[in-house]
């Protein structure tokens, strides 16, 4: 690269870079993840051996899953995105961050934030939402910490030296304003205790919300901050240039516009109306395109340097983390498609398919990332080349055995589920199946150590490396640019292609709105596509090689920025809207009484511990229309049956079988002794014992405050109720005491057991009817 000319520069200035923090975000990443993976292997050996939750509440599956999977996207993934995002923004704003107290702050609050959900999870403090389980005031202290980072970010481009904004910027901006508005809209909440709130939105309405947020947190925290590191570390690594700028532009406007659209695919063959699933489906199918476009510049950013491949661990774990990640987003549009969703869902191939993302693309660019950065942050080279290129080929071994056999478990658990007998019937129990997929499930913890392994050989390189280096403090001058501002007219700018191109998305994203209206919704698909290709048309046909529009909007952040915002929210718009509509009017009997009751306070109460022991990691409450899953537990599951429910609890993975018409198929002393010995009862059962629920007690106290803060949310809980929540408890949870007691079982009548049964025995006992609750939807 050529000096810039006397004429073309303003001056020097000698810029001093923050690496303090991106040292200790690389570090805690490093260690965090360790734990993270560590319990996550702990997880997976329990669903073989039940018996390794050693009959304590903290140590169950339904309660370290969530922690499992906190920690590797949050703690993992987070402090590894904010390592890399702090050290190439500065490199590539030629400027320090803007603040070292946001900075720290943005650290210390993360870190402190994690050590909170390590010890509220496991105790059962949990919203129950997928990637979304931190309680009320951890989900406070993450949007402070997150106000803190994106402050301190969009105040540094506001001071920076560059004014071309690089494309591994556009992709941190793109995460920074969406994941704002994700977390804040997913988890709005009423508290109702310091430990204990109620969402916002319940049943269809939720589910849609939480897999809007699920998805794009997927999408926007997993994915485009690594996509901006990919851009920035990989052809540093590689020493050759980004392959195509051009197919950045397309890769990150597609990409951006088209995820938002895409989360009700994991809600196909649910209740949710049909408009909303083949939303999701359509949008997942056209990511595909985007996807793979910004692996194949991934990938082809390495011609020219295959040779270091060969030897360089870097390169290795880069090159293979985009190749994982064109996996990963092959696969996930292929889950989509209806056919394929109706075999693959609930089944241990989903995760395979998240762990494929999170161990290949998003674990291999942490190690990629770390082994750059490590010479880089401490003077010296590598301790050990060798151990690093180890470390690759352990981590990769690892991932293969861990997702294929995940692969197989899931096909197997698909097609025993749905075989059936010559003369009709369900040829497999669920516990045969189970037996089935143990030799998978050794599979998978062999490969998940194996991956462990290489990680504790990582941590080791870099440990080695720091001790034998010394902390750099990167001082550089850095010549200031002469800024030549791109001619513009007002007639440009009103009538130009970008407001044209903007005018035609909104038109279509109106048109889209009304999913009844079905020939006024494919003409503003049509018309979406037509854009599309305007947009890329426009591209391609800029004179000069040059995208003279994009030249402008990269020298503005506020403009890029508000662009960015708009081609998210519009895809959340379109589908969020609708989804407040979901709810009518409860669906009454011709005698004037609810066909759905609300829950009653003792059933409420026992809803709140199901939600607390993670009953939801194993159990689904979603019966699809399917022939099979009609057979084996009933009916076709209503829109209106969880229309109380918050959060909803249609579930993501059968490890035991759906339980939406469990109620009143087993007597309240099954349940006893079910959640007591749960493999005295079923044979080859791999759930854990809960024996402390025969005990504990449950809190009665809050039971008036749980029917208030329900009746602020819009149940129809009537005053009378409210005042008698304490007294209609007792009287119900002594009917089941009595139910017990007939059975020789000896339970509390404010013990923790006798509120879950009623619970379960609740599940599908409503007055609802196939005509009425066509009629409510």
């Amino acid at each position: 690269m050529t000096a810039q000319s006397d004429s073309a520069v303003l001056e020097h200035r000698e810029i001093t870079y923050d690496d303090k923090s991106v040292r200790a975000f690389m570090w805690w990443s490093v260690g965090w993840g360790l734990i993270g993976m560590l319990v996550g292997l702990l997880a997976a050996l329990q669903l073989s051996l039940s018996d390794l939750s050693f009959d304590l509440p903290w140590l169950t599956f339904g309660r370290i899953r969530p922690l499992h999977t906190n920690a590797v996207i949050f703690a993992l993934v987070g402090n590894m995105m904010f390592a890399g995002i702090y050290y190439s923004t500065q490199r590539l704003l030629k400027t320090r961050m803007a603040s070292d107290f946001l900075s720290r702050f943005h650290l210390w609050s993360w870190q402190l934030i994690i050590l909170g959900a390590a010890i509220t999870l496991p105790m059962g403090i949990t919203q129950s939402k997928e990637y979304a389980e931190l309680e009320w005031f951890l989900d406070l202290a993450v949007v402070l910490s997150w106000v803190a980072f994106g402050a301190n970010f969009f105040w540094t481009l506001k001071i920076r030296n560059e004014k071309h904004l690089y494309v591994a910027i556009w992709f941190y901006i793109a995460t920074i304003v969406t994941i704002a508005l994700l977390y804040v809209v997913n988890n709005l909440a009423l508290p109702i205790s310091g430990s204990k709130s109620y969402g916002l939105f319940a049943g269809g309405q939720d589910a849609l919300t939480q897999w809007w947020y699920g998805h794009n947190a997927v999408a926007f925290f997993l994915t485009t901050p690594i996509l901006g590191i990919m851009y920035y570390f990989l052809p540093k690594a590689a020493e050759r240039p980004v392959y195509s700028y051009r197919l950045s532009i397309v890769h990150f406007w597609a990409l951006v516009f088209i995820y938002i659209w895409a989360g009700p695919h994991h809600l196909l063959y649910t209740a949710l109306p049909e408009w909303a699933q083949s939303l999701g489906m359509v949008f997942s199918l056209m990511l595909w395109a985007p996807s793979w476009g910004g692996m194949l510049n991934g990938l082809l950013t390495l011609r020219g340097a295959w040779h270091k491949l060969r030897t360089d661990p870097v390169l290795k774990f880069f090159a293979a983390g985009v190749t994982f990640y064109g996996m990963s987003t092959f696969e996930g549009p292929l889950l989509s498609i209806r056919g394929v969703s109706a075999l693959a869902h609930y089944t241990d191939w989903i995760i395979a398919h998240v762990h494929g993302g999170a161990l290949g693309w998003n674990g291999f660019m942490a190690a990629g990332l770390f082994y750059w950065l490590a010479p880089k942050l401490y003077g010296r080279e590598l301790w050990s080349t060798n151990w690093a290129n180890w470390h690759f080929w352990i981590g990769t071994f690892g991932i293969l055995i861990y997702v294929v056999s995940m692969w197989v478990a899931g096909v197997t658990e698909g097609l025993s589920w749905r075989e059936l007998t010559p003369d009709g019937g369900l040829a497999y129990s669920w516990v045969t199946v189970i037996e089935k997929t143990q030799l998978m499930y050794w599979a998978r913890s062999l490969g998940g150590a194996l991956y462990i392994v290489g990680w504790v050989m990582m941590f080791w390189n870099l440990w080695k490396t720091a001790k034998l280096g010394e902390a750099v403090t990167n001082k550089v001058k850095v010549a200031i640019p002469k800024i030549e501002k791109l001619p513009e007219t007002t007639t440009g700018l009103v009538f130009g292609k970008p407001t044209i191109l903007t005018v035609g998305g909104l038109v279509a994203g109106y048109m889209m709105i009304d999913g009844g209206n079905i020939p006024l919704t494919i003409i503003g698909f049509v018309l979406l596509f037509m854009v599309i290709a305007g947009a890329f048309f426009c591209m391609a046909a800029s004179r000069n090689g040059e995208n003279r529009w994009h030249d402008a909007i990269e020298q503005k952040p506020l403009a890029f920025t508000l662009a960015t915002l708009f081609a998210v929210a519009l895809g959340g718009v379109v589908e969020l809207v609708p989804g407040i509509v979901i709810h009518q009017e409860a669906p009454m009997t011709p005698d004037g009484r609810y066909a759905v009751a609300p829950y009653t306070p003792l059933e409420l109460t026992g809803r709140d511990i199901y939600v607390r022991e993670g009953c939801y990691t194993c159990h689904s409450q979603m019966i699809r229309p399917l022939p099979e899953e009609q057979l084996r537990y009933g009916d076709p599951s209503h829109l209106a049956e969880s229309m109380w429910d918050r959060p909803f609890q249609w579930g993501s993975k059968r490890t035991g079988p759906d339980l939406a018409r469990v109620g009143g198929n087993k007597p309240d002393d099954w349940h006893y002794d079910h959640m007591n010995d749960p493999d005295f009862v079923t044979d080859g059962s791999n759930m854990p014992a809960y024996p402390w629920l025969l005990t504990d007690r449950a809190d009665v106290d809050l039971v008036t405050t749980k029917l208030e803060a329900m009746q602020s949310l819009g149940v129809p809980y009537t005053d009378e109720q409210v005042a008698s929540a304490d007294a209609d408890y007792k009287e119900q949870a002594e009917k089941h005491v009595q139910n017990l007691a007939d059975a020789a079982k000896t339970a509390a009548w404010d013990s923790e057991i006798v509120a879950l049964i009623a619970y379960l025995q609740r599940l599908g006992q409503d007055e609802l009817t196939t005509e009425v609750a066509e009629g409510g939807n």
